[in-house]
């Protein structure tokens, strides 16, 4: 049974909260992480790059100058890969480079990187939050108290506009919330955070029952 920390606003530490690893695939496989990730980049992609061959420039056909006799080396149009401004001998063209993965592994990678970050001590728990407006300045001094405003993912369960608002001028910081926690999230911050009841959805979610806002 694994212990992630609690802490207050503060910095202090005030308990800790179990969670099975065996909820959280028991061991971290780099494969897959490794796979996950790299779909989530691939389909951040546009594709929209677009060359032309010789056939789609615009210009003459006409031969340049004669075959022989010149001296020069055999040029044909004017639209030659060979020569500046001409077409590509080997243009890009659009292309789709979404990958797919099944969603069990998308979510076995979810929960293997929580595991990862609780297994190198990234993750915590923060209580006693209670924001009725938005507050930056606020939730910087957090950060910095929790060690993680070199980059953290903030957790919440729904969608909180005040905390949300609080952390979306920070760099490196990103509030979302806890359904759409991905593995690529996660493994891009140095610190990953949860509020109580975000945490308490998360074990909901590893062991397979969706909370209200993942529905």
């Amino acid at each position: 049974m694994l212990q992630v920390p609690v802490y207050n606003e503060s910095g202090q530490q005030i308990g800790s909260e179990p969670i099975d690893e065996k909820l959280l695939g028991g061991r971290v496989n780099p494969h897959l992480l490794k796979q996950a990730v790299v779909r989530y980049q691939a389909n951040r992609r546009q594709g929209t790059v677009a060359q032309k061959r010789r056939g789609e420039v615009e210009g003459s056909t006409r031969k340049l100058f004669r075959q022989k006799g010149t001296g020069r080396a055999r040029m044909g149009t004017v639209r030659t890969p060979l020569r500046r401004g001409g077409g590509r001998a080997f243009p890009r063209k659009p292309r789709d480079f979404s990958q797919e993965m099944p969603k069990a592994m998308r979510r076995l990678a979810r929960n293997q990187a929580v595991l990862s970050k609780i297994q190198s001590q990234d993750a915590l728990i923060v209580d006693g939050l209670n924001y009725s407006e938005p507050k930056t300045k606020r939730f910087a001094l957090m950060l910095r108290a929790l060690q993680a405003d070199r980059g953290c993912v903030f957790a919440t369960r729904g969608v909180e506009a005040n905390l949300y608002k609080s952390g979306r001028n920070l760099p490196r910081t990103r509030v979302m919330d806890v359904a759409e926690l991905n593995a690529l999230g996660i493994l891009t911050r140095r610190r990953l955070i949860f509020t109580r009841e975000a945490f308490a959805a998360f074990r909901e979610l590893a062991g397979g029952k969706p909370t209200p806002a993942a529905e």
